[in-house]
């Protein structure tokens, strides 16, 4: 990579005048220190707030294209007009140019670029090889454990529901391996008919491992050759009389059809595929995915890509594409709805990512139009229902900025609340909304840590959440420029609480933020909430206002918020084993120690030559676990 001269803003390349200027002019006094080089381009405006990042394969000519007074679109035409200056970085090769845009845009955020907001990951099925007895589970992040992976699905629903299908078709088995290793009888998933138990050996290796062979075979689509040796296998045990095994192949195979069945609208010819389409209007944009699986469809995902002031479906999915297979295996063919500018720099990008062929087609005719016309329909449907939610949204914020005599309808709305049961496990929730409804990506959870906080005190336990959360917006954000600062605080509680909360930003020196108690009112029924804010008399809204159930919503969702998260905490200290943190120590090593004493905590009083006298605990692990619970 090379940095040009333009790049570094010389005095000789730039007066006093072309600083103040912008437009095509501007673009074109940059002509004389470009080649054809690729490269990587950044419009700046008077500010020097990044507008655009742009690739190309040859700078000189694609910076010439803007040089232009005329034969712009819309939006290119109001991008140059706001240009001030440009930067440019030139690369080896075409691809490390597409490589670099996509990294700077993700970082920079450029107002005309289209970028995928929701990155979200996928989850996987995964069938383990780590044990002898492979366990199958569902899987989300990196494919680190060794194992067969097989995804991506759409969501967490569609894994569960095929989970639940090989369970019941293949009988494989889901729990973990500490719990594996300590069955001493079947579970209740054998009792239904969702597992062969092989824990307790009520199945071999070898059999076993043929069940996990159909499993992979049918997640694979390959489901009529399972079914016809599944039928052989059922005739072959009834011939030689053995009817129970017979009836469970019996059953085996009526599961299968019921798959099968369920799976009607599933495409024929083709076995792998990501079918992508986008549809655009009044400057938002939405782009479906539907991932297809040996023959099945594994559901599919709806994104809102911000659209950069408006640009084209084929700029929308060339970015999209870029993005979204960043940290994703992309699959070997991926249909399109709009035919692409870069196809062979993207096919390019994709097959070395894939370490594969990658192949990108706009269909013309047949089933796989008919998948991506499927998709574009429901690419037009989401749209639709999305505009039509951001219109309401924006009605109840015009609403809610009236409510509370606000300068302005609030863009980022965050709802605080405290869960806990007589101070244990205590935790805070912060929820966001804003004109795109909830902002899920920007919750934010609170361990409450404080050690001189009277247990119950909500009061301590808000203003440890407040401070932790305003300190780090003062040190991440100190000029607000980021959007990370809110608009308007809601507060779950009275005048008590408002008026803690005011003394809190206060001391932090953010006064300046609206915030609102929401107070359950006479007999704590929903629909007579009062409203209190600093220095005011309480007041409430008619029974009927759609801003009263927008409040009412938005304060729901930070109450469930937090009870789950504290949920999460109590569950988990409740597991807890003390021994699981012991380094050395497996599951057959904590039986026989909870066998000896009883229980953790008399394994943690125990003394050195008690933990040596237990079977299986040589002197140097009972030496481990002494001193893991004798510190000093």
């Amino acid at each position: 990579m090379t940095e040009t001269p333009a790049t570094r803003n010389n005095p000789e390349a730039t007066t006093e005048t072309e600083a103040t200027a912008t437009g095509h002019a501007v673009i074109q006094s940059y002509l004389r220190l470009l080649d054809s080089s690729p490269g990587v381009y950044r419009m700046l405006n008077a500010k020097s707030e990044v507008l655009y990042v742009g690739k190309a394969r040859n700078l000189r000519a694609r910076v010439s294209n803007y040089a232009r007074p005329t034969g712009h679109s819309q939006r290119i035409a109001r991008m140059i007009s706001e240009t001030a200056s440009m930067m440019f970085l030139t690369t080896r090769t075409e691809t490390e140019a597409l490589l670099l845009e996509q990294n700077l845009i993700k970082q920079l955020k450029p107002r005309y670029n289209v970028l995928l907001r929701d990155d979200k990951s996928f989850p996987n099925i995964l069938i383990s090889r780590t044990h002898a007895f492979p366990q199958i589970k569902k899987h989300r992040g990196r494919r680190s454990e060794k194992g067969s992976y097989f995804g991506p699905f759409a969501s967490a629903a569609a894994v569960n529901r095929t989970l639940n299908q090989l369970q019941r078709v293949f009988l494989l088995r889901n729990c973990t391996d500490t719990m594996f290793e300590s069955r001493t009888r079947p579970c209740l998933l054998y009792q239904i008919k969702r597992c062969c138990a092989p824990c307790v050996g009520m199945v071999g290796k070898e059999e076993y491992e043929g069940l996990i062979a159909d499993a992979e075979a049918f997640l694979k689509g390959k489901t009529t050759t399972i079914q016809a040796s599944l039928a052989a296998e059922m005739q072959a045990a009834s011939d030689a009389m053995e009817f129970e095994r017979a009836a469970a192949l019996r059953d085996r195979i009526k599961a299968l059809t019921q798959v099968q069945s369920a799976q009607g609208i599933n495409p024929r010819t083709v076995p792998e595929a990501d079918v992508i389409a986008v549809h655009a209007e009044g400057g938002q944009a939405c782009v479906q995915v539907f991932f297809i699986r040996g023959h099945q469809s594994w559901g599919n995902h709806d994104f809102y890509p911000r659209t950069g002031a408006g640009a084209e479906e084929g700029e929308i999915l060339e970015a999209f594409l870029a993005q979204f297979y960043e940290h994703k295996p992309p699959p070997r063919l991926i249909l399109l709805s709009h035919e692409i500018e870069d196809r062979d720099l993207t096919h390019e990008l994709l097959s070395a990512r894939a370490g594969r062929n990658v192949e990108l087609a706009v269909p013309q005719r047949g089933e796989k139009a008919e998948l991506v016309e499927n998709a574009a329909r429901n690419a037009r449907e989401s749209l639709a229902r999305k505009l039509a939610e951001s219109a309401s949204q924006t009605r109840l914020l015009k609403g809610l900025a009236e409510a509370f005599d606000l300068p302005a309808p609030p863009k980022r709305i965050e709802v605080y609340d405290n869960s806990h049961i007589q101070g244990t496990n205590a935790v805070g929730g912060m929820i966001v909304a804003g004109p795109e409804g909830f902002v899920k990506s920007q919750y934010r959870k609170f361990k409450i840590k404080g050690t001189e906080i009277t247990p119950g005190d909500d009061f301590g336990m808000m203003k440890e959440v407040l401070t932790r959360r305003f300190t780090r917006l003062l040190k991440e954000d100190p000029d607000r420029q980021g959007g990370s600062w809110p608009d308007l605080l809601l507060i779950d509680g009275g005048a008590g609480q408002v008026s803690a909360v005011a003394g809190i930003m206060q001391e932090m020196g953010v006064e300046d933020i609206p915030m609102v108690g929401v107070a359950k009112g006479i007999d704590r029924d929903a629909g007579k909430e009062e409203f209190h804010r600093p220095g005011q008399r309480p007041f409430a809204l008619r029974h009927n206002d759609p801003v009263l159930y927008f409040i009412q919503r938005l304060r729901d969702e930070a109450h469930s918020f937090a009870i789950g998260t504290h949920r999460a905490a109590r569950a988990k200290s409740m597991s807890a084993n003390p021994l699981d943190d012991v380094p050395g120590i497996g599951a057959a090593r904590k039986r026989a120690l909870l066998a000896h004493f009883g229980s953790a905590k008399a394994v943690s009083r125990a003394g050195l030559s008690d933990l040596q006298a237990v079977e299986g605990i040589s002197d140097k692990v009972a030496q481990t676990i002494y001193d893991f619970f004798h510190h000093g």
